[in-house]
C-alpha cells in the first residue's frame, strides 16, 4: 500500500512537470531548477514552482485536479468551521497537514497536502466517524491556515479575559510576586504570549509598561507590530514569571537583568529565549529574543545573493586561509550569513571553532565557545585560545577592538580561515574601520580575502502584491533602467491578505554587495585611501552595490520600492 502511494505521487510529479512544459507555462531551465529543489527538500513540485514565482496557484489548479482526480482548494481564502476543526486532535492536524474545513451532506471536506495518501484518508475517516471528501491544498497555505485556526493569540485573549474576572490574582505587590508568578492564569498568559510570538514568526517580543497599560509588541520581519495590551496591575507578576523561568532574582526590580530559558511551540519545535529586563519610569520592561534551535540555518541560495555573488562568496569561504568579513548594522543578517557559510564547509576533515556572544545556533560538528566577561572569556581571550586548538576555520562573532582584530589577522596570515563581522554601513568601509582600530594597513591588505555588506528587505507577499508601472519621475529617482523607447519596467507594491496577516510581506531577503581584495585595492589601502576612494575602486572592478542589488530584486517583483527607500538612505 505504502509503495503504491509513493509510486502514485511520483507519477503525479512527472505528469505535472510534463504538462506545464508542454503548454509553455514554464521553461526547461525552470523545471530543472524546481526538480533539483524538490530532490533536495522533498517538497511538492507544484508548490516549489509557485514559490519560485514560475506559476500562480490559479494556473496550477486545473492541472492538479485533472492529474490527481482531487479538487484543488485555495484554503487560505476559505472560512474554516472552527468547531469542525476541533474534532481532530490538534497535533494530528499539525503533523499530517490535514484540516477539516466544512461539512456538507453528511460528509466532512478535508484540505490535505497529500490526498494521495490513502492510509491517511482512512485514518481521518475513522477519527471523524463520517465520510471524508479529500481536497488538495498547497502545503504552505495549509501550514498558515492551521496556525490561524489554532491561533494562540486567541488563547491569549481568553486568558486575559479570565484574568480580568479572576479574583484569585490581585494587583501585584512585592511580597506576593513569587506566589503570583506561579498562579495558573498568569502562567498560561506568559506561555500564550510566547507561543503567539513563535506562531507569528516573531524574532523579538517587547513587553512595555506605559502610563495606562502594558503594551506587547512583536518584531516580525524587522518591524515592530502592536499585538495586545495587559492590565498594568499584572505587569510585576508577568515579569516575575519570566524571571522565574530564567532563574533571575525576582526581588530585584531596580537594576537590569539578563537571562535565558527554553520553550516548545505547539509543533514541538524548541526555541531558546534570551531575556533582557530593564527598569523604566512605569515599571520593568522585558525584551525577549526568540531563536529556534532546529532547522534555523538558511541555505546559501535562500540568503539573497545574486548568482554571481553567491559563486564569489563560496570561493571566499573555501580558501585555506585569510580573513572574510561580513558587515552591516545590527539586525542585518550578518550572523545568519556566517552560520550558513560555516554549514556549507562543515565536514569531518576540518576543525571549525567559534567564539560568539551569544551562541545563537548550535551546529553539530563545530566547537562553539560562549563569551563570558564574568569568567574572563572575551572575544580576544577566546580567540587567543582558539588559535592553540589546531583550527582550520575560526569564526569570531564580532571584531570590536584592536586586540581582537590583530589576533584575527595574525591567525588569517598564519594558515587559518577566519570569518567575522564588523558594524559598518558598506563593505569597503570595513577596511577603514580596521585601520581606525589601529591595525597596520600592510596587515589588512595581506590578510583580507573579501568583504560582504548587507541589509535586509521585507519580501512582498506573492499572493497579494500588486504590479504597477511607476511614473517617469519615480523611475528616474529610483534609477530604474528605462528602455530606448521610453518604456518603464513594472514594479510591485504591498497590499495585505490573510496569508501575510495583512502586512503585505512574508519573510526577508538580503541586498548584498561584496568585493574581493585585488592588487589595486591593496595599493589603495597601503597609501591610506579614504572610504569613498575604496568604494569607487570596488565599483570600477564590478561590485554590485547593495542599492543596485535591491533594485534588481524590485524589478523581479520580490520587494517594493517603498521598502528600498525605507531601508536605504539617500547616501547609500
Amino acid at each position: 500500500m505504502i509503495l503504491n502511494e509513493a509510486l502514485n505521487r511520483r507519477k503525479v510529479l512527472g505528469r505535472l512537470g510534463e504538462r506545464l512544459l508542454a503548454e509553455g507555462i514554464i521553461a526547461d531551465e525552470t523545471l530543472r531548477l524546481a526538480l533539483e529543489t524538490q530532490q533536495m527538500t522533498g517538497g511538492f513540485l507544484g508548490e516549489i514552482l509557485v514559490s519560485l514565482g514560475a506559476i500562480t496557484p490559479s494556473q496550477l489548479r486545473g492541472h492538479l485536479e485533472e492529474i490527481t482526480g482531487f479538487p484543488f482548494i485555495d484554503i487560505s481564502d476559505v472560512d474554516i468551521d472552527r468547531e469542525l476543526s476541533t474534532q481532530l486532535p490538534e497535533q494530528f492536524i499539525v503533523t499530517s497537514l490535514s484540516l477539516p474545513f466544512r461539512e456538507k451532506n453528511g460528509s466532512v471536506h478535508v484540505a490535505m497536502a497529500d490526498p494521495l495518501n490513502l492510509s491517511l484518508v482512512d485514518e481521518i475517516r475513522a477519527l471523524l466517524g463520517r465520510p471524508v471528501v479529500p481536497y488538495l491544498a498547497l502545503t504552505q497555505d495549509l501550514e498558515f491556515v492551521i496556525k490561524r485556526a489554532f491561533d494562540v493569540r486567541q488563547k491569549t485573549r481568553s486568558v486575559l479575559d479570565e484574568i480580568q474576572v479572576d479574583r484569585g490574582i490581585q494587583p501585584a505587590q512585592v511580597e506576593d510576586l513569587i506566589e503570583q508568578a506561579e498562579e495558573a492564569p498568569l502562567v498560561r498568559l506568559v506561555s500564550s504570549v510566547l507561543l503567539a510570538a513563535s506562531a507569528a514568526g516573531a524574532s523579538d517580543i517587547h513587553v512595555e509598561p506605559q502610563e495606562g497599560n502594558v503594551r506587547v509588541r512583536f518584531r516580525v520581519d524587522g518591524v515592530l507590530y502592536d499585538q495586545m495590551t495587559i492590565p498594568t496591575n499584572y505587569l510585576a507578576a508577568f515579569v516575575s514569571r519570566l524571571k522565574v523561568m530564567s532563574g533571575l532574582n525576582i526581588a530585584e526590580r531596580r537594576r537590569p537583568q539578563d537571562g535565558r530559558f527554553t520553550i516548545k511551540d505547539e509543533a514541538d519545535n524548541k526555541f531558546d529565549v534570551r531575556l533582557s529586563i530593564m527598569p523604566t519610569v512605569y515599571g520593568e520592561k522585558a525584551c525577549m529574543r526568540l531563536l529556534e534551535k532546529s532547522n534555523s540555518i538558511a541555505k546559501m541560495d535562500k540568503l539573497g545573493f545574486l548568482p554571481e555573488q553567491r559563486t564569489r562568496f563560496e570561493q571566499f569561504v573555501r580558501k585555506p586561509h585569510g580573513l572574510v568579513l561580513v558587515t552591516g548594522p545590527t539586525g542585518s543578517g550578518k550572523s545568519t550569513t556566517l552560520y550558513t557559510a560555516l554549514q556549507s564547509i562543515n565536514d569531518s576533515t576540518k576543525n571549525i571553532n567559534t567564539v560568539e556572544d551569544p551562541v545563537e545556533y548550535k551546529i553539530a560538528g563545530i566547537n562553539q565557545m560562549q563569551v563570558d566577561v564574568k569568567t574572563g572569556v572575551t572575544f580576544a581571550t577566546g580567540l587567543r585560545t582558539l588559535v592553540r586548538q589546531d583550527p582550520d576555520v575560526i569564526l569570531v562573532g564580532e571584531i570590536r577592538d584592536r586586540e581582537t582584530a590583530e589576533i584575527a589577522i595574525q591567525a588569517a596570515l598564519t594558515g587559518h580561515l577566519v570569518l567575522s563581522t564588523l558594524h559598518t554601513n558598506d563593505a569597503p568601509s570595513a577596511l577603514i574601520r580596521l585601520q581606525n582600530m589601529g591595525v597596520e594597513p600592510f596587515l589588512i591588505s595581506s590578510a583580507v580575502i573579501g568583504v560582504v555588506g548587507q541589509r535586509l528587505l521585507r519580501v512582498l507577499c506573492p499572493h497579494c502584491r500588486e504590479t504597477y508601472t511607476p511614473g517617469l519621475d519615480e523611475a528616474l529617482a529610483a534609477q530604474l533602467p528605462i528602455g530606448t523607447n521610453g518604456s518603464i519596467p513594472h514594479l510591485a507594491s504591498p497590499v495585505g491578505c490573510r496569508r501575510c496577516d495583512n502586512r503585505g510581506s512574508r519573510g526577508r531577503t538580503a541586498a548584498i554587495e561584496m568585493f574581493g581584495m585585488t592588487e589595486d585595492l591593496r595599493k589603495l589601502v597601503l597609501k591610506g585611501a579614504t572610504a569613498n576612494e575604496l568604494y569607487e575602486q570596488a565599483c570600477r572592478e564590478g561590485m554590485v552595490t547593495m542599492r543596485e542589488a535591491a533594485i534588481k530584486k524590485a524589478l523581479e517583483l520580490q520587494v517594493s520600492l517603498s521598502e528600498i527607500l525605507r531601508v536605504f538612505s539617500e547616501e547609500d
